[in-house]
Protein backbone atom coordinates (compact mmCIF):
# COMPACT_ATOMS: atom_id res chain seq x y z
CA UNK A 1 0.00 0.00 0.00
CA UNK A 2 1.41 3.39 -0.96
CA UNK A 3 0.28 6.68 0.47
CA UNK A 4 -1.45 9.05 -1.94
CA UNK A 5 0.01 12.52 -1.76
CA UNK A 6 -2.14 14.96 0.17
CA UNK A 7 -3.83 17.41 -2.19
CA UNK A 8 -3.41 20.57 -0.14
CA UNK A 9 -2.73 24.20 -1.06
CA UNK A 10 0.84 25.36 -0.67
CA UNK A 11 0.03 28.91 0.42
CA UNK A 12 -2.38 28.66 3.32
CA UNK A 13 -2.41 28.86 7.10
CA UNK A 14 -1.11 25.53 8.50
CA UNK A 15 -3.57 23.28 10.28
CA UNK A 16 -0.97 23.05 13.06
CA UNK A 17 2.01 25.32 13.68
CA UNK A 18 4.47 24.55 16.48
CA UNK A 19 7.08 27.20 17.26
CA UNK A 20 9.98 26.97 19.72
CA UNK A 21 8.31 24.37 21.92
CA UNK A 22 10.12 23.33 25.09
CA UNK A 23 8.85 20.35 27.10
CA UNK A 24 10.23 19.36 30.47
CA UNK A 25 9.49 17.31 33.57
CA UNK A 26 10.79 19.27 36.52
CA UNK A 27 14.43 20.08 35.78
CA UNK A 28 14.72 17.49 33.02
CA UNK A 29 14.36 18.95 29.54
CA UNK A 30 12.85 16.41 27.15
CA UNK A 31 12.40 18.61 24.06
CA UNK A 32 13.65 22.09 23.23
CA UNK A 33 13.23 24.48 20.31
CA UNK A 34 10.87 22.14 18.47
CA UNK A 35 9.27 23.83 15.46
CA UNK A 36 7.26 22.32 12.63
CA UNK A 37 3.97 22.77 10.82
CA UNK A 38 1.32 20.46 9.38
CA UNK A 39 -0.67 21.28 6.25
CA UNK A 40 -4.41 20.84 6.15
CA UNK A 41 -5.22 17.30 4.98
CA UNK A 42 -1.69 16.01 5.57
CA UNK A 43 -0.81 12.72 7.32
CA UNK A 44 2.18 13.43 9.56
CA UNK A 45 3.94 10.79 11.66
CA UNK A 46 5.98 11.68 14.75
CA UNK A 47 8.69 9.03 14.99
CA UNK A 48 11.89 8.26 16.86
CA UNK A 49 13.59 5.82 19.23
CA UNK A 50 12.53 5.01 22.78
CA UNK A 51 12.65 7.96 25.16
CA UNK A 52 12.96 10.60 22.43
CA UNK A 53 9.83 12.50 23.51
CA UNK A 54 7.16 11.37 21.04
CA UNK A 55 4.44 10.89 23.66
CA UNK A 56 5.57 13.99 25.52
CA UNK A 57 5.19 16.06 22.37
CA UNK A 58 1.71 14.64 21.78
CA UNK A 59 0.63 15.50 25.33
CA UNK A 60 1.71 19.09 24.78
CA UNK A 61 0.01 19.31 21.38
CA UNK A 62 -3.37 18.24 22.77
CA UNK A 63 -3.18 20.33 25.93
CA UNK A 64 -2.61 17.63 28.55
CA UNK A 65 0.58 19.43 29.55
CA UNK A 66 1.57 23.06 29.17
CA UNK A 67 4.94 23.74 27.50
CA UNK A 68 7.68 25.60 29.33
CA UNK A 69 8.12 27.80 26.27
CA UNK A 70 6.83 28.10 22.73
CA UNK A 71 3.41 28.01 21.11
CA UNK A 72 1.00 25.62 19.42
CA UNK A 73 -1.46 27.10 16.94
CA UNK A 74 -4.42 25.45 15.26
CA UNK A 75 -5.39 27.16 11.98
CA UNK A 76 -3.59 30.28 13.19
CA UNK A 77 -5.30 30.36 16.60
CA UNK A 78 -3.02 30.27 19.65
CA UNK A 79 -3.83 27.17 21.71
CA UNK A 80 -1.02 27.52 24.24
CA UNK A 81 -2.03 30.96 25.50
CA UNK A 82 -5.78 30.79 24.85
CA UNK A 83 -8.36 32.10 27.26
CA UNK A 84 -10.67 29.53 28.89
CA UNK A 85 -13.37 30.24 26.30
CA UNK A 86 -10.93 30.06 23.38
CA UNK A 87 -9.35 26.90 24.81
CA UNK A 88 -12.72 25.12 25.01
CA UNK A 89 -13.54 26.09 21.43
CA UNK A 90 -10.17 24.88 20.16
CA UNK A 91 -10.58 21.54 21.95
CA UNK A 92 -13.56 20.91 19.69
CA UNK A 93 -11.38 21.35 16.61
CA UNK A 94 -9.45 18.12 17.18
CA UNK A 95 -10.07 14.55 18.29
CA UNK A 96 -7.71 12.05 19.90
CA UNK A 97 -7.46 8.27 19.55
CA UNK A 98 -5.50 7.06 22.57
CA UNK A 99 -3.29 3.97 22.42
CA UNK A 100 -5.72 1.66 24.26
CA UNK A 101 -8.84 3.25 22.78
CA UNK A 102 -9.58 4.64 26.28
CA UNK A 103 -13.21 3.57 26.19
CA UNK A 104 -15.26 3.72 29.39
CA UNK A 105 -15.83 0.06 30.29
CA UNK A 106 -19.13 0.76 32.08
CA UNK A 107 -20.62 2.46 29.00
CA UNK A 108 -21.78 0.93 25.73
CA UNK A 109 -20.00 1.73 22.50
CA UNK A 110 -22.84 4.07 21.56
CA UNK A 111 -22.64 5.88 24.89
CA UNK A 112 -18.85 6.24 24.53
CA UNK A 113 -19.20 7.80 21.08
CA UNK A 114 -22.03 10.07 22.27
CA UNK A 115 -20.05 11.41 25.23
CA UNK A 116 -18.35 14.31 23.39
CA UNK A 117 -21.72 15.30 21.96
CA UNK A 118 -23.26 15.37 25.44
CA UNK A 119 -20.38 17.42 26.84
CA UNK A 120 -19.97 19.94 24.03
CA UNK A 121 -23.36 20.31 22.32
CA UNK A 122 -26.99 20.84 23.25
CA UNK A 123 -28.48 18.65 20.52
CA UNK A 124 -31.34 16.27 21.33
CA UNK A 125 -30.93 12.60 22.21
CA UNK A 126 -32.40 11.58 18.86
CA UNK A 127 -29.88 13.77 17.05
CA UNK A 128 -27.04 12.28 19.12
CA UNK A 129 -28.15 8.76 18.25
CA UNK A 130 -28.18 9.62 14.55
CA UNK A 131 -24.63 11.03 14.73
CA UNK A 132 -23.42 8.01 16.71
CA UNK A 133 -24.82 5.67 14.05
CA UNK A 134 -23.10 7.72 11.32
CA UNK A 135 -19.73 7.74 13.07
CA UNK A 136 -19.83 4.02 13.76
CA UNK A 137 -20.68 3.42 10.11
CA UNK A 138 -17.67 5.52 9.08
CA UNK A 139 -15.35 3.19 11.03
CA UNK A 140 -17.08 -0.05 10.01
CA UNK A 141 -18.94 -0.70 13.28
CA UNK A 142 -22.57 -0.27 12.26
CA UNK A 143 -24.89 -2.03 14.69
CA UNK A 144 -22.45 -2.12 17.61
CA UNK A 145 -24.08 0.70 19.59
CA UNK A 146 -25.23 -1.60 22.41
CA UNK A 147 -22.02 -3.61 22.78
CA UNK A 148 -19.69 -3.02 25.72
CA UNK A 149 -15.93 -2.54 25.19
CA UNK A 150 -15.23 -5.93 26.80
CA UNK A 151 -17.18 -7.56 23.97
CA UNK A 152 -14.96 -6.05 21.25
CA UNK A 153 -11.66 -7.21 19.79
CA UNK A 154 -8.60 -4.98 20.04
CA UNK A 155 -9.05 -3.65 16.52
CA UNK A 156 -12.74 -2.97 17.10
CA UNK A 157 -11.90 -1.02 20.28
CA UNK A 158 -9.56 1.17 18.24
CA UNK A 159 -12.31 1.75 15.68
CA UNK A 160 -14.81 2.62 18.41
CA UNK A 161 -12.28 5.04 19.92
CA UNK A 162 -11.82 6.58 16.48
CA UNK A 163 -15.59 6.97 16.08
CA UNK A 164 -15.62 8.89 19.36
CA UNK A 165 -12.68 11.03 18.21
CA UNK A 166 -14.68 11.90 15.08
CA UNK A 167 -17.93 12.64 16.93
CA UNK A 168 -17.58 16.44 16.77
CA UNK A 169 -16.36 16.45 13.15
CA UNK A 170 -12.86 17.67 14.08
CA UNK A 171 -10.55 19.06 11.43
CA UNK A 172 -7.58 17.29 13.07
CA UNK A 173 -7.26 13.83 14.64
CA UNK A 174 -4.28 12.78 16.75
CA UNK A 175 -3.39 9.07 17.06
CA UNK A 176 -1.20 7.64 19.83
CA UNK A 177 0.43 4.39 18.62
CA UNK A 178 -2.71 3.16 16.80
CA UNK A 179 -1.09 -0.12 15.74
CA UNK A 180 0.04 -1.09 19.25
CA UNK A 181 -1.23 -4.54 20.22
CA UNK A 182 -2.75 -5.26 16.82
CA UNK A 183 -1.85 -8.10 14.46
CA UNK A 184 -0.42 -7.06 11.06
CA UNK A 185 -3.70 -7.57 9.15
CA UNK A 186 -5.76 -5.53 11.63
CA UNK A 187 -3.07 -2.84 11.69
CA UNK A 188 -3.18 -2.66 7.88
CA UNK A 189 -6.97 -2.32 8.00
CA UNK A 190 -6.64 0.56 10.45
CA UNK A 191 -4.13 2.25 8.13
CA UNK A 192 -6.59 1.93 5.26
CA UNK A 193 -9.30 3.45 7.46
CA UNK A 194 -7.02 6.41 8.24
CA UNK A 195 -6.51 7.01 4.50
CA UNK A 196 -10.23 6.73 3.91
CA UNK A 197 -11.01 9.31 6.60
CA UNK A 198 -8.44 11.71 5.17
CA UNK A 199 -9.74 11.29 1.65
CA UNK A 200 -13.47 11.50 2.44
CA UNK A 201 -13.44 14.07 5.25
CA UNK A 202 -10.28 16.05 4.47
CA UNK A 203 -9.08 15.45 8.03
CA UNK A 204 -5.55 16.38 9.06
CA UNK A 205 -3.91 13.37 10.72
CA UNK A 206 -1.02 13.34 13.23
CA UNK A 207 0.19 9.91 14.32
CA UNK A 208 2.75 8.96 16.98
CA UNK A 209 4.14 5.58 15.92
CA UNK A 210 7.22 3.43 15.40
CA UNK A 211 5.47 0.94 13.08
CA UNK A 212 7.49 1.04 9.87
CA UNK A 213 4.80 -0.62 7.75
CA UNK A 214 2.39 2.19 8.62
CA UNK A 215 5.03 4.91 8.32
CA UNK A 216 6.09 3.83 4.83
CA UNK A 217 2.55 2.92 3.84
CA UNK A 218 0.46 5.99 4.63
CA UNK A 219 2.62 8.90 5.82
CA UNK A 220 2.89 12.00 3.66
CA UNK A 221 5.64 13.22 5.96
CA UNK A 222 7.47 12.39 9.18
CA UNK A 223 9.33 14.36 11.79
CA UNK A 224 11.89 12.31 13.67
CA UNK A 225 12.85 13.18 17.24
CA UNK A 226 16.18 12.33 18.85
CA UNK A 227 16.80 11.85 22.57
CA UNK A 228 20.31 13.33 22.47
CA UNK A 229 19.41 16.43 20.47
CA UNK A 230 16.09 16.81 22.36
CA UNK A 231 14.46 17.84 19.13
CA UNK A 232 13.85 17.18 15.44
CA UNK A 233 16.64 15.60 13.39
CA UNK A 234 14.64 14.83 10.22
CA UNK A 235 11.57 16.18 8.45
CA UNK A 236 10.31 14.85 5.14
CA UNK A 237 8.96 11.95 3.10
CA UNK A 238 9.91 8.77 5.02
CA UNK A 239 10.61 6.83 1.84
CA UNK A 240 13.13 9.44 0.70
CA UNK A 241 14.66 9.76 4.17
CA UNK A 242 15.01 5.99 4.40
CA UNK A 243 17.18 5.86 1.30
CA UNK A 244 18.83 9.28 1.14
CA UNK A 245 19.07 10.93 4.56
CA UNK A 246 22.60 12.10 5.37
CA UNK A 247 21.99 11.19 9.04
CA UNK A 248 22.77 7.54 9.78
CA UNK A 249 20.40 7.57 12.76
CA UNK A 250 17.52 8.37 10.43
CA UNK A 251 18.43 5.71 7.86
CA UNK A 252 18.98 3.11 10.58
CA UNK A 253 15.57 3.77 12.11
CA UNK A 254 13.66 3.78 8.83
CA UNK A 255 15.42 0.63 7.65
CA UNK A 256 14.95 -1.12 11.03
CA UNK A 257 18.63 -1.51 11.75
CA UNK A 258 18.41 -1.37 15.51
CA UNK A 259 18.10 1.70 17.71
CA UNK A 260 19.30 4.98 16.20
CA UNK A 261 22.88 5.92 17.09
CA UNK A 262 22.82 7.56 20.52
CA UNK A 263 25.79 9.92 20.23
CA UNK A 264 26.95 12.53 17.77
CA UNK A 265 25.21 14.59 15.14
CA UNK A 266 24.79 11.87 12.57
CA UNK A 267 27.42 10.03 10.52
CA UNK A 268 27.57 9.79 6.79
CA UNK A 269 27.85 6.30 5.35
Amino acid sequence: MSAPTANVPENCIPAIAVEGLECRYGDRVVLEQVSFSVKSGEILFIIGGSGCGKSTLLRHLIGLQAPTAGTVRFAGRDFTHATAKEYKALLRSFGVLYQSGALWSSMTVGENVALPLELHTDITRKEREAIVALKLAQVGLSGYEDYFPSELSGGMKKRAGLARALALDPSIVFFDEPGAGLDPVTSLQLDELVLQIRETLGTTIVIVSHELASIHGIADRVIMLDRTKRGVIADGDPRLLRDHSEDLRVRDFLNRRGEPVAQGGGRNA
